[in-house]
C-alpha cells in the first residue's frame, strides 16, 4: 500500500469517521456498540452455544445461531469487548508521521515503558498560549495535547508561531467540544489547581503526580492531566472529573502560574520520574513488581464508562425522587460522582454497579401500588 492510502486509511479509523459510514472492523469495540452488543448476555445470544477448550463448561446461546468454541471466559470476555482500533491507528499515525521529526528536533523520550501523558488544556484563552504549552511539552518528551473549546479557534497560526519548533505538538493536537470528551478514553487524570477544592480527592505535589503518571502508565493505563484556563483554573464540574489534583508547593501569596509554566512544572517532574523508571528494574522475561493495587487480567474503567454509570444512577435517583430539591441537585450530582470514582473501579465492576442499580430499579417498578 502506498504512503498516501495508508496515511487515508489510517486517519478513516482514527477519527472514527466509520461512526457516519456505518461500515466497522469486525474486531473493533465500536462494532460491538454499533450492533448492540453491550452486555456479555447479548454476545452470547449471537451463538448457539458456547463451549471451552480448557473447561467442560457449555454455555446456551440464542436460537439459530453458529457455534462458538473460546479458549476460556476470559477470551471470550475479550472478544465481546473488541479492541479500541482508533486508538491504535492514532497511535500509529504519531508514529509514522513524526518519527523523523521527533527524533531529530524533539529527541527522543526517556527510556521507559510507560506512555506519556496526555496535556488537556480546558478553554485556553490565547492561541500564542497554546502554543508555548507545546514548546514546554516538547522540552519534556510530552506529545499528546488536547483542547477544550479553545477561545481563539483550532487550528490557529499564532499558536504555530509561540510553538517555536514544537510544530509536531501542534500538528497532532486534537480539538474536544466539552471535557468529558476530551478524557473519555482515558483511565486516570490528574487535575492541577492553585487552591484546595470543597470536594474529597487525594491531593499531590507535583513529584507525587509524576510517580503515580509513570506507574499507571507502565502498567498499561492511558493517563492525562487537565489544566484549567488562564484566568480562573478549572471549574468544579472538571474537577469532579479527576482521580487526584495537583498542588505546587509556590509563594501562597502569589500562587499563581501561567499555563505553559504550569505544564512545564508537570513534565519536568515526569519526565524526571520516567528516566529514572526505566527498564533497569527488571527483564524483558521478568518485569518487576509495582507497588499499589495488582488488576491481574481486570482493566480500569475507562472515564467514559463511569460516565455511563454516573448518568444511569441519576436517571433512577430522579425517578425515584431523590435528587431534590432542584436547586441542590448539581452539588449532589458532583459529590456522588467525586464518591463513586474515588474507589477506583474497573470495568467489570462498574458493570456490575449498573447491573445492581437496574436490578432495584426494576423492583421498584414492580412493587404492588399502595391502593
Amino acid at each position: 500500500m502506498e504512503r498516501a492510502a495508508l496515511d487515508a486509511s489510517l486517519r478513516y479509523c482514527a477519527e472514527q469517521s466509520c461512526r457516519v459510514a456505518g461500515a466497522f472492523c469486525s474486531e473493533c469495540r465500536l462494532a460491538r456498540l454499533n450492533a448492540g452488543l453491550r452486555r456479555l448476555d447479548d454476545y452470547c445470544r449471537q451463538f448457539s452455544e458456547i463451549t471451552f477448550r480448557e473447561s467442560p463448561l457449555v454455555v446456551t446461546g440464542g436460537a439459530g445461531g453458529q457455534p462458538l468454541e473460546a479458549a476460556s471466559l476470559a477470551e471470550l470476555a475479550e472478544s465481546w469487548e473488541g479492541r479500541e482500533i482508533w486508538y491504535l491507528a492514532r497511535r500509529v499515525i504519531r508514529r509514522l508521521r513524526h518519527k523523523q521529526d521527533r527524533d531529530g528536533k524533539l529527541g527522543a523520550r526517556p527510556e521507559t515503558t510507560a506512555e506519556p501523558p496526555a496535556v488537556v488544556l480546558v478553554k485556553p484563552q490565547m492561541a500564542e498560549n497554546i502554543g508555548m504549552v507545546a514548546r514546554a511539552m516538547a522540552n519534556f518528551g510530552l506529545d499528546e495535547l488536547r483542547l477544550v473549546t479553545p477561545r481563539d479557534g483550532w487550528p490557529n497560526a499564532k499558536a504555530e508561531a509561540a510553538a517555536s519548533g514544537a510544530h509536531v505538538i501542534i500538528d497532532e493536537a486534537a480539538a474536544f467540544a466539552d471535557t468529558p470528551a476530551a478524557v473519555g478514553d482515558l483511565n486516570w487524570i490528574c487535575a492541577t489547581t492553585a487552591r484546595p477544592r470543597d470536594l474529597t480527592k487525594p491531593v499531590l505535589s507535583p513529584q507525587e503526580a509524576a510517580h503515580e503518571l509513570v506507574r499507571r502508565a507502565a502498567a498499561g493505563e492511558r493517563v492525562g492531566v487537565l489544566f484549567g484556563p488562564e484566568r480562573s483554573g478549572l471549574d468544579n464540574d472538571d474537577i469532579a472529573l479527576a482521580d487526584a489534583l495537583v498542588i505546587a508547593p509556590v509563594n501562597p501569596a502569589f500562587a499563581s502560574l501561567n499555563l505553559a509554566q504550569a505544564v512545564l512544572l508537570v513534565g519536568y517532574e515526569w519526565y524526571k520520574e520516567a528516566g529514572a523508571n526505566a527498564l533497569g528494574r527488571g527483564t524483558a522475561t521478568d518485569p518487576a513488581a509495582q507497588p499499589g493495587l495488582n488488576l491481574r487480567a481486570q482493566r480500569p474503567a475507562t472515564k467514559e464508562e463511569l460516565l455511563g454509570l454516573f448518568e444511569h444512577l441519576e436517571r433512577e435517583l430522579d425517578a425515584a425522587g431523590y435528587l431534590f430539591p432542584p436547586d441542590k441537585r448539581p452539588s449532589m450530582v458532583r459529590n456522588l460522582r467525586t464518591l463513586l470514582s474515588r474507589f477506583g473501579a474497573t470495568e467489570q465492576e462498574v458493570r456490575s454497579l449498573r447491573g445492581i442499580v437496574a436490578a432495584l430499579a426494576e423492583g421498584r417498578r414492580k412493587r404492588p401500588q399502595a391502593p
